[in-house]
């Protein structure tokens, strides 16, 4: 771990998470370093087999995916974890490059 995480908030941000192992070990490590809390925030959630009970019995505060992929009955039930939609963003997305404007800005 690199920086001082004591009494701070923290979040974790990566791509895709399958089992949930190292995201829940880097939660568990930074509120052993004295993190007041760790949030986490996914691209693309796929959470096989047991990810969503790994989860849900870390120390994660909350977890937020997109719905890049459907929710699981266990996803939707899970008190930490949330699922945003990106529906309007890939909407937007498609009709700017139909339109033939900036999909970069997008992100400004």
């Amino acid at each position: 771990m690199i920086g001082e995480v004591e009494g701070r908030d923290c979040i974790i941000v990566d791509d895709i998470v399958d089992s949930g192992g190292t995201l829940c070990n880097g939660a568990e490590a930074l509120i052993a370093k004295g993190a007041r809390s760790a949030s986490v925030y996914v691209t693309h959630g796929v959470l096989s087999g047991g990810a969503v009970a790994r989860i849900a019995s870390s120390p994660v505060e909350m977890m937020t995916i997109t719905d890049s992929i459907q929710a699981t009955e266990a996803v939707r039930l899970a008190s930490n974890i949330r699922q945003a939609t990106i529906a309007p963003l890939l909407a937007e997305a498609m009709r700017r490059i139909s339109d033939e404007s900036s999909v970069s800005s997008l992100f400004d």
